[in-house]
């Protein structure tokens, strides 16, 4: 039997925690293990439960709409690190960019469907990288700036296609059949990838990559 996503939802409205809970409740595999409302009551409930997945609103107070970023970053230093998939109401280039670099593994609108939110959730738990359809052409918008130089590392041409494919959130296997090559082929290009990126995830991979103009 597959491994049971324990998750943790992260909103400052009891009404939409409630709603997700009951979604993502009817799933086999996922068990929803709390709720908070804060970065406090977050930070408290995922040293008590560590769950591998938190749902993360960035607006947790009143007075800022991106209180979440701070703590997505609390969330991602710490020892395990839950995967952060950030579920928010704001789409913004500059939001979606400063998440994949707090440790963000993925961000989806809160008008997602919930088979594509379930996906999504999946997707993280997996070690993958998830984007909705708007945040993905965020990602892809910011990769469209100038190239900084030629600086960069030296990343192969096999490499480059990669990191492409890595941008559209492809999983090591959706890779594979794109470019006509095994899943473990694709992981060791993966994996060369971010060691010449010097980065951690997919989804800081693919944020390296865009401001060094790779893509």
């Amino acid at each position: 039997m597959a491994e049971v996503i324990r998750l943790v939802i992260v909103d400052d409205h009891a009404i939409v925690r409630q709603g997700l809970r009951s979604i993502l409740e009817r799933e086999p595999d996922i068990d929803v293990v709390g709720e908070a409302s804060s970065a406090p009551e977050a930070l408290d409930l995922v040293a008590a439960t560590r769950p591998h997945i938190v749902l993360l609103d960035l607006k947790l107070s009143a007075g800022s709409d991106v209180a979440g970023l701070a703590l997505c970053g609390r969330l991602t230093q710490a020892t395990p690190a839950p995967g952060v998939l950030v579920v928010t109401t704001f789409l913004d280039q500059r939001l979606v960019l400063e998440a994949i670099q707090r440790g963000a593994r993925g961000y989806v609108l809160k008008d997602v469907d919930a088979v594509a939110l379930v996906g999504a959730i999946r997707a993280v738990h997996r070690g993958e990288s998830a984007f909705d359809s708007h945040s993905a052409s965020m990602v892809v918008k910011s990769l469209s700036g100038p190239a900084p130089g030629p600086a960069g590392p030296d990343l192969t041409a096999r490499e480059r296609e990669v990191l492409t494919l890595l941008a559209r959130g492809l999983s090591n296997e959706a890779i594979g059949r794109e470019l006509y090559i095994s899943a473990t082929t694709a992981k060791f290009h993966v994996g060369n990838v971010m060691r010449k990126l010097s980065v951690s995830r997919r989804a800081e991979a693919v944020y390296a990559g865009s401001k060094l103009g790779l893509i």
